[in-house]
């Protein structure tokens, strides 16, 4: 009856589509991608990946790959900020409009890094299908019909004609801001709508290395010719990438912009006569939109299908990989047999509310960007590094959270529930790790010297829940020893306290310190955690921080 019988069917094949077939791989669980393209991205879009999405790729295994994607020192650029010019001839009279955090040394084992998406795409899409990703390029979605289930889909191959009809228990929407699967769930969006259209323009200049002088800038605007255009060094040179802004309102529309006039608006911006190739034109709005629901029965929406806003921040690709890790560990329990529907229902209660936090932040930055910031605008503002690695999580599966919001005014990494498990760096035997390298297949939990009780209290508990996890001991004469910064004083918990890990490596529960009945505690905890029916419900979480 079907062609193809499969876990998890994923529709769309850029970053985000494509993280997810790769985290789900990486969990043991196959999945198939449809992508209606007939290869990558030929373009250098979504040009810089964050230090939390950097570390995904490094706890899947193909963190080296896509260092070695970097050309040069990239950082560099991220240091140089966000500039304004009249023209690019007059760099030396730059005007900083944001120099955002982004990473440190006690914040992540990784670093921000600039690379398109045209190069890491290949990396994923290899690694992917070494995980036992089915990924079918030139390949169309056609429908789809969810019933309790599963999903069962229909797809075209558009170079033979040939219908596939695909059976999967869970189908992920990783189409695009048009995302047909979300039109198609009748799933409505809220937000601002579109703020602004605005033309990718892929050309190559050479002379326009030598107006910069070397300047390292993350983005820099040019208001010359009475419309700002931004040009990005992320992309490297070759091709460089301008953005020029166009107004539908005035009559303008894509088409108007010939080479010609592409060429002239590049010259006009450079404030000089510069040889100019246009290499690829590609229009676009900059929106502020979010589903109302990321998850209908067997469906969940991610990336661009889910939130779409303006580029300002370079959260768009980063947010919808971290979407796809957050969905992939949850679908992994549930298709493993101890995850629960409770458990998928944590996806929308977690990203939703940061979807719509970090596109507000990106409405922000485009304002203060574009010249028309208010006040208010200006004290919103949370940094780079607050959205991309410092966000919390509330949902049934953080036990003991704050009444902190998804963005807090400052980098708060210190253990509390919700929040990403602070980095410290750790020795195992001969090895140097980061405490972010223990978290992926399972909760972990770590615990003081003195804390031996919760060990053998977590590992009870997860036995007879079915829960898969694994415990640590850190301290100066335990199995992990801490090099640099104090563990306990970094996770705030004392030589007899405890915190409880998920494989998504945010922190679901801590104790400062003991408890009288440290096997009742974990047995709560740990059914909340992971969403599947305590043995016997209890109070005792009341010693819970």
């Amino acid at each position: 009856m079907y062609d193809v019988r499969i876990p998890v069917l994923i529709v769309g094949g850029g970053p985000v589509g494509l993280s997810t077939a790769l985290f789900s791989g990486r969990r043991g669980v196959r999945t198939m991608l449809l992508e209606k393209r007939d290869s990558t991205s030929m373009l250098p879009r979504a040009p810089g990946l964050q230090a939390r999405t950097m570390e995904l790729f490094r706890a899947a295994g193909l963190g080296k790959e896509i260092r070695a994607l970097e050309k040069g020192n990239s950082h560099a650029y991220f240091e140089g900020g966000i500039i304004k010019v009249d023209t690019f001839s007059d760099i030396d009279n730059a005007e900083l409009l944001e120099a955002p955090s982004l990473d440190g040394p006690t914040v992540s084992p990784e670093r921000v890094m600039g690379c398109g998406q045209d190069r890491y795409e290949k990396v994923l899409v290899d690694k992917a299908r070494e995980y036992g990703a089915d990924v079918r390029f030139h390949t169309k979605l056609l429908s789809f019909e969810a019933d309790e289930e599963g999903v069962t889909a229909v797809a075209e191959e558009l170079a033979t004609g040939k219908k596939l009809t695909i059976r999967a228990d869970y189908l992920v929407g990783a189409d695009g801001a048009g995302s047909r699967i979300r039109q198609a769930l009748g799933v409505d969006r809220v937000g601002r709508g579109t703020v602004f259209n605005a033309l990718s323009i892929y050309f190559r200049a050479p002379e326009l290395e030598t107006l910069l002088k070397d300047r390292k800038f993350i983005l820099c605007y040019a208001s010359a010719g009475g419309s700002l255009m931004g040009l990005s060094r992320l992309h490297g040179c070759d091709p460089w990438l301008a953005a020029p802004i166009y107004y539908p309102e005035k009559g303008e529309k894509p088409e108007d912009f010939t080479d010609d006039r592409c060429v002239q608006i590049v010259r006009e911006a450079a404030g000089k006569d510069i040889d100019v190739e246009i290499m690829d034109k590609v229009p676009w709005q900059g929106a502020q939109l979010v589903s109302e629901t990321f998850r209908v029965k067997r469906v969940f929406l991610a990336g661009d299908a889910a939130h779409v806003h303006p580029p300002a921040g370079g959260f768009g690709a980063n947010t919808g990989i971290h979407d796809a890790h957050n969905l992939s560990w949850k679908l992994a329990a549930v298709l493993r047999g101890w995850g629960t529907e409770e458990l998928l229902d944590t996806y929308d209660a977690e990203r939703r509310p940061l979807g719509t936090a970090m596109s507000e932040q990106a409405l922000v930055r485009n304002r203060i960007r574009h010249g028309y910031a208010t006040e208010q605008d200006r004290a919103d503002f949370v940094d780079d590094v607050i959205i991309t690695l410092g966000y919390r999580y509330r949902s049934s599966s953080i036990v003991g959270a704050g009444e902190s919001k998804v963005l807090t005014p400052h980098l708060e990494l210190t253990g509390e529930p919700g929040t990403r498990a602070p980095h410290v760096w750790l020795t195992r035997g001969g090895e140097t790790i980061s405490a972010i390298d223990l978290f992926w297949d399972d909760f972990v939990l770590l615990h003081g010297p003195a804390g031996g009780a919760w060990a053998k209290a977590a590992v009870k508990a997860a036995e007879k829940l079915g829960v898969p996890l694994v415990t640590h001991a850190v301290g100066l004469d335990e199995e992990l020893r801490p090099t640099e910064r104090d563990w306990a004083g970094v996770y705030g918990v004392g030589p007899e306290g405890a915190v409880l890990v998920r494989p998504d490596a945010f922190v679901s529960w801590r104790s400062e310190g003991a408890a009288e009945d440290p096997e009742a505690v974990l047995a709560d905890v740990l059914a909340r955690a992971s969403a599947v029916p305590a043995p016997g419900a209890s109070p005792a979480t009341a010693s819970a921080s």
